[in-house]
């Protein structure tokens, strides 16, 4: 590979995570609260976008970056890095389990992990720091909230998917 062709390639990959990134901030923007520890956002998606096409460590370091970007664009209370730490593993578990293979095993399999790790252990346990409530409180108020969204999540990333591929196939790898 030329020198050249690597820093095109670099080049392209840092745009379009610039993309993403900025994308992710916008929709982090907008969520339909639920309860006070409790709300629905989209701003994974993207974050899944980058960690499928670039890995684990690009779809982490987006995850992170695009939280920090939301809190300085229109923050909402003091900053918590817990919140971080769940982006950066959201985009983390997004880049290790769809990297490779994008079927829909693989979607159901990346969003029950993320379900799980970030919206049923992690969260509850910031928002126990953030408000010192009970977990069991916390983890019980969001499972109504988990279970609805759980299925539209994954079809909402099982229908964006095929898009990214099939613009990644006629770009050339991304």
């Amino acid at each position: 590979m030329s020198e050249n062709s690597a820093q095109g390639k670099a080049l392209k990959r840092l745009t379009i995570s610039a993309m993403l990134l900025a994308v992710s901030a916008i929709l982090g923007l907008f969520k339909i609260p639920l309860s006070p520890s409790s709300e629905i956002r989209l701003q994974f998606l993207p974050v899944a976008i980058e960690g499928m096409l670039f890995g684990p460590l690009y779809g982490g370091i987006v995850g992170g970056l695009s939280d920090i970007v939301c809190y300085i664009v229109k923050p909402t209370g003091a900053f918590f890095p817990g919140f971080t730490i769940s982006a950066v593993i959201q985009g983390v578990i997004y880049g290790l389990i769809l990297n490779k293979d994008r079927s829909l095993l693989r979607i159901v399999a990346a969003q029950a992990v993320d379900t799980i790790v970030v919206s049923m252990i992690l969260t509850p346990i910031w928002l126990m720091m953030l408000y010192q409530s009970g977990f069991i409180a916390l983890f019980t108020g969001r499972l109504l909230k988990v279970l609805i969204m759980f299925p539209i999540n994954t079809a909402l990333l099982a229908l964006l998917i095929p898009v990214i591929v099939k613009i990644e196939k006629k770009q050339g790898s991304l």
